[in-house]
């Protein structure tokens, strides 16, 4: 393989403190459970703000765009409120607080989403609907059942966004590991003309 050319996957996350991510993965765990669903739950609860695949040799690029994004912004607050879905597949904790959130994503995609670009066929997902998912890819009957339960049932949580978190893991393995930490600051960042168009 050429060194740089190694491609991995990634992914640009928020997560909430330990203690509400405790609550998550029990109620995940009851989920899986009762709903029968294969394999074990995700260990994480996270926002996702951005997927793509890319080259290693535009990692450095990325985080150096990623870090300045963080450093410009302030932390905000998360709430997370009752249930949702994505009719037929998806069931998920509901984001209250969206303004935040789609915000940063303009911003990264405005300033970072070329970089993320690997070709035409393999342009960066950037998402419009921030949730954090219960459980995904459901059977009809897991789905229909499982949403009867959910929209009657609630849940609150709120935390503080302090950082984003940028995930990888190499094409076909199953896990993403945490690769960098981006911590928001608010501070004003200075963009030299030259790296405009970096």
């Amino acid at each position: 393989m050429i060194p740089g050319y190694r491609v991995w996957e990634y992914m640009l996350v928020i997560r909430p403190h330990e203690e509400l991510q405790q609550r998550i993965a029990v109620l995940r765990q009851s989920f899986f459970k009762e709903y029968k669903m294969e394999g074990k739950p995700s260990a994480q609860a996270q926002l996702v703000l951005a997927s793509f695949n890319q080259y290693e040799m535009m990692e450095e690029r990325i985080c150096n765009r990623l870090q300045q994004i963080a450093m410009a912004c302030p932390p905000f607050r998360i709430e997370l409120n009752d249930y949702g879905s994505f009719p037929a597949h998806t069931i998920y904790i509901n984001v209250a607080t969206r303004a935040p959130l789609l915000e940063l994503v303009r911003t990264v995609r405005s300033q970072t989403g070329r970089l993320m670009k690997r070709a035409d066929d393999q342009k960066p997902h950037f998402i419009t609907d921030p949730h954090i998912t219960m459980g995904t890819k459901l059977k009809p009957w897991q789905y229909e059942k499982g949403w009867l339960e959910y929209h009657r049932r609630s849940f609150h949580g709120k935390f503080i966004a302090a950082e984003m978190i940028l995930l990888r893991r190499a094409e076909g393995e199953a896990r993403f590991h945490p690769y960098r930490q981006f911590e928001f600051r608010n501070l004003p960042v200075v963009t030299k003309q030259g790296e405009l168009f970096g």
